[in-house]
């Protein structure tokens, strides 16, 4: 059964050999539970905001996004893009939104089960976590150029405004708003832990590769 074990999860370290070089398997263990806390504590984070300025709005509006709600002058907002035919932003990622908090969980989740896993499965269960910012971004991006591009010709000022993409890193200009993206503190935090991740992979990689190659000549 050991050996069926050691087949999925990886060699087990000896314990006189975790005895001799204990920093070397707890580093990649402890920077993984570390990610994997950062990447919880970014749930309850705002991770990006967007605001609208215009002489018309001189104090501005801006609407924040969580991984699981939007706040802010929504329906403000919502009342300017109904004029051009922009759908309300309450229809954007609904799916990702749902599945959001339970998601960053068993991505945290899977964090924790790399650390029990020796082997090269260890990547492939942080992935996830990895390129969860990147993931985010581009999700982001996606509806944003959904939005913008998908206009109801038949909405008032539709003749007034092109189909247009508001980038979700950088200002850009609609007609005479500018809209003024930023990164917050849930989406750094996501950052950091990937991060964290990637350090943790390298010393994983130094610590347990020895013992699979050792498992992998014992067998031939």
């Amino acid at each position: 059964m050991s050996s069926e074990i050691e087949k999925v999860l990886g060699p087990r370290v000896p314990p006189d050999e975790f005895k001799a070089h204990r920093a070397r398997y707890m580093i990649p263990t402890l920077l993984f539970v570390a990610a994997a806390i950062l990447l919880v504590i970014s749930i309850p984070r705002p991770w990006w905001r967007l605001k609208l300025v215009a002489p018309q709005y001189p104090a501005g509006l801006s609407v924040t996004a969580y991984i699981n709600q939007m706040t802010g002058d929504i329906a403000e907002i919502d009342g300017l893009n109904h004029y051009i035919g922009m759908r309300p932003l309450g229809e954007a990622a609904e799916f990702e939104r749902t599945i959001s908090v339970f998601g960053i969980i068993a991505v945290s989740m899977l964090i924790l089960a790399a650390a029990f896993v020796h082997n090269r499965w260890a990547a492939l269960l942080a992935l996830p976590a990895l390129f969860l910012p990147l993931i985010f971004v581009l999700d982001l991006q996606f509806w944003l150029a959904n939005f913008g591009m998908n206009l109801d010709p038949t909405a008032a000022l539709s003749s007034s405004v092109d189909p247009f993409i508001p980038p979700v890193l950088w200002t850009g200009n609609i007609a005479q708003f500018s809209t003024v993206p930023r990164l917050l503190s849930g989406f750094w935090l996501a950052m950091w832990s990937s991060g964290l991740i990637a350090v943790g992979l390298f010393f994983h990689r130094r610590a347990y590769k020895p013992l699979v190659d050792k498992q992998s000549h014992a067998r031939e």
